[in-house]
């Protein structure tokens, strides 16, 4: 199999070696490189876009629900005078004297002056606070988990694809039989063994009932041992899938022509492994990880049910059964915004390990 290499301009790259030339693990001096604005403004145009048409999506989206947000909050408070009502509507912004074009601009205005609005669901309190009451938990517990499963899960997968054929096969199917079971069972089996049988960790909930927030060792060390069962299970559902996709991408590079020329070169073995073969392998695998940033927000509603753990995930969810419109908008903000600035800067890592990334949009 032959590898087709670019060609290099003589002002960006002075290689050193012909085989350091055209791959993504080039040592090479560098005189005179060109700064590749296209691919920075190409890329900006690009997520500038993407951001317009979800923060659109994101006030159309709840308003084609059946019901809002004022007529849930009079089924809480049957005491709301009519002229109540009215302000209620003014101040949540859907109110129905005007048209969907003008709350669209307001919406705007509002987001642009850092104002998500208030939450009929949390007793009228501003959208803001509560998505930072919740966010510092799912960041702090899912964020550090799904790192660990990447960073375990991509190392054990280029090992594993390096040593193709040997015992370490044997990591694959244990690793993707964890995968493929579903999440809230895996959930309640941790918590049937490690929390009732063995009594090591904490069932649920964030930290102990009746302890309030603080920065102390004793509140550090609840949380801890309170993250760790969901954390772990987290990682081990998760893990399969890394190893198995940085596996299967190291047996492709392992067959290119500039691996068997390293090779040859008596090269040894773990500068062929982490310099060469896992430096390309690994660019799908940042790929993968910008678009599971998403999830890390959004996408622990099981994982919050299963163990009680307060978060963004959960908050969403109580948020769609509250017709809550200001906090589900401002809940899809932050996923949005985590997913695109997560991708943002999986392309600043992906076009620094593989070059040609900028030498072909520059």
């Amino acid at each position: 199999m032959s590898t087709a290499f670019p060609q290099l301009d003589d002002n960006d790259l002075v290689a050193r070696d012909a085989l350091e030339v055209g791959t993504t693990a080039t040592t090479a001096e560098r005189t005179h490189r060109k700064v590749p604005w296209r691919f920075f403004a190409g890329r900006a145009g690009f997520y500038l876009f993407t951001l317009w048409a979800a923060i659109t999506i994101n006030f159309f989206l709840p308003r084609f629900m059946k019901g809002d947000a004022v007529s849930s909050y009079l089924a809480r408070n049957r005491s709301v005078s009519p002229e109540a009502e009215a302000s209620l509507r003014i101040l949540l912004g859907i109110d129905t004297d005007k048209s969907i074009w003008q709350q669209y601009i307001e919406y705007w205005g509002m987001l642009l002056r850092g104002d998500l609005g208030i939450s009929t669901l949390h007793g009228l309190r501003p959208v803001a606070e509560v998505l930072a009451a919740a966010l510092p938990w799912t960041l702090g517990l899912v964020g550090i988990a799904t790192i660990i499963s990447f960073t375990i899960g991509t190392v054990a997968g280029a090992v594993v694809g390096w040593k193709r054929g040997s015992k370490l096969d044997a990591i694959i199917p244990v690793t993707t039989f964890f995968n493929t079971i579903p999440y809230f069972w895996l959930g309640l089996i941790a918590i049937a063994i490690f929390s009732s049988t063995l009594k090591w960790f904490p069932s649920s909930h964030a930290y102990d009932k009746g302890q309030s927030p603080e920065w102390s060792f004793d509140f550090i060390g609840q949380v801890i041992m309170h993250g760790t069962l969901p954390a772990l299970t987290i990682v081990v559902a998760s893990l399969g899938g890394w190893v198995l996709g940085m596996r299967n991408m190291m047996l492709t590079v392992l067959d290119d022509d500039y691996i068997t020329v390293a090779q040859a070169k008596g090269m040894p073995n773990k500068r062929v492994l982490w310099g060469y073969a896992a430096r390309n392998a690994v660019l799908p695998q940042i790929q993968s990880f910008a678009l599971s940033i998403g999830f890390i927000v959004g996408g622990t509603i099981v994982m919050e049910m299963v163990f009680s753990y307060p978060g963004v995930g959960k908050l969403l969810l109580d948020a769609t059964n509250a017709k809550d419109f200001a906090l589900m908008q401002g809940v899809f903000l932050v996923i949005t915004l985590s997913v695109l600035v997560a991708n943002i800067l999986a392309d600043v890592v992906y076009a620094y390990l593989d070059p040609r990334t900028r030498q072909m949009e520059s």
